[in-house]
């Protein structure tokens, strides 16, 4: 089971057997009746999950008489080349559980059915969950939200009240992470609040814009995005941050929080229990709060081949295994959050019980109204990697925060002209 950040892969090595198979198909077979075999692949969910899959699955039959549907599930690693393989081999499943990321090299090539037509999904599941399946360039929605995860903030107790800052008021955006950064740097000179330099998700937070209307190409060297790279190469000057944070061999800064030697850190709702576990004297120590500015969304939909010989069951299915009652039923057993709107009238989620786990669990659920996906689904992961060196020669000082956002901009639209 994955929530991921991953970008799309492998799609340019594909491109031509996608293409090919778009011709592929017996569309004389397809029925408009909720009727007839069809096949559900999952990624990673079983054998953990499998009595739950397959209690769905049963519910689905009983309700419509003369289905049946075939569970099958893939491994964790390479699911990405498999789906694109089953594309390009025209034996993509019926209903095939994709994050975003995947489902957009398919989109593109009409691989997958647009399932916002005559329907509007946000009467249903929450906005951003629905955004996540609208690509740059092609109209529609190519996905029904499924699961979703966010990120929340955490913060040293201890480490503010030593360095004259309140946990009860940490920031709440990065310009007050950037003024609090300062009075922790002059209360305590060898502590530190921050401790990343910026990625895109941190333009996207700015509203910068990241990638052109059509998807065709990346527009965010533009001067505001410098001036923010700017302020952190003005933090960094200052010392806010550790200078690991430059180095290659950079642990992030969960792992500098776990081990105290910054306030601040990301991470899900169980993340309390995570760092309580590693580190044991952080128990009690630790204040949570929602994510700076925009909080991140992590989604994981299903989305319906356009080569379904029985679309009409195949749309149906991916209603029902994403409909309220049954993502409730998965995230009481799992450590994901629902995407459906009617899912804030289950107080498992919402209502803060009154633990350090409880109150985390509500304030993340309670972000995802408002939660968006901050790294756009053009940007895969050799992209990320590529703009984190230009950024860090800005931060450093060693390339102008411009010419390093240009620099980075031309490299990544060269790697995007190749998908």
């Amino acid at each position: 089971m994955r929530i991921t950040k991953a970008a799309v892969a492998t799609v340019a090595a594909l491109s031509l057997g996608l293409t090919a198979a778009c011709g592929g198909g017996d569309d004389s077979a397809k029925s408009d009746e909720i009727t007839g075999s069809i096949t559900l692949q999952t990624w990673a969910l079983t054998p953990k999950f499998t009595d739950y899959l397959n209690e769905v699955i049963a519910g689905f039959q009983a309700k419509y008489p003369g289905t049946s549907v075939k569970l099958l599930d893939q491994p964790g690693d390479g699911y990405s080349e498999k789906v694109l393989a089953q594309a390009s081999s025209n034996t993509l499943p019926d209903v095939v559980n994709l994050p975003p990321d995947f489902a957009l090299p398919l989109a593109r090539q009409d691989l997958l059915v647009d399932v916002s037509k005559d329907n509007d999904l946000t009467k249903t599941y929450v906005q951003g969950a629905v955004d996540a399946y609208k690509f740059k360039g092609v109209d529609g929605v190519y996905g029904y939200p499924w699961y979703l995860n966010t990120d929340l903030d955490y913060w040293n107790a201890k480490q503010f009240k030593a360095c004259g800052l309140d946990a009860d008021k940490p920031p709440a955006t990065t310009q007050e992470l950037f003024t609090q950064a300062a009075t922790m740097k002059a209360k305590c000179p060898d502590d530190y609040l921050m401790s990343r330099k910026p990625d895109v998700s941190d333009f996207v937070r700015a509203g910068i814009p990241i990638v052109s209307d059509d998807g065709k190409s990346f527009v965010f060297n533009t001067d505001q995005a410098a001036a923010l790279v700017d302020q952190y190469r003005d933090a960094y000057a200052k010392g806010y941050m550790p200078p690991s944070v430059l180095n290659s061999d950079y642990q992030g800064n969960s792992k500098l929080f776990t081990q105290g030697k910054v306030a601040w850190t990301t991470g899900g709702a169980t993340g309390l229990a995570d760092f309580e576990k590693d580190n044991p004297s952080l128990k009690g120590q630790i204040a949570v709060s929602k994510a700076l500015d925009t909080p991140p969304l992590y989604v994981q939909g299903v989305s319906v081949s356009a080569k379904s010989k029985h679309p009409a069951t195949a749309k149906a299915f991916a209603e029902w295994i994403t409909n309220a009652d049954n993502q409730n039923k998965f995230g009481h057993i799992v450590n994901v959050f629902p995407s459906t709107i009617a899912s804030a009238d289950d107080s498992y989620f919402g209502k803060d019980d009154g633990t350090p786990g409880g109150k985390a669990r509500a304030l993340a659920f309670g972000e995802l109204k408002d939660a968006k996906n901050l790294i756009p689904y053009e940007v895969n992961s050799d992209m990320q990697t590529l703009l984190d060196q230009q950024i860090a020669l800005a931060v450093k000082g060693d390339e102008t925060s411009k010419k390093a956002l240009d620099d980075a901009v031309a490299r990544m639209n060269q790697l995007l002209s190749k998908q």
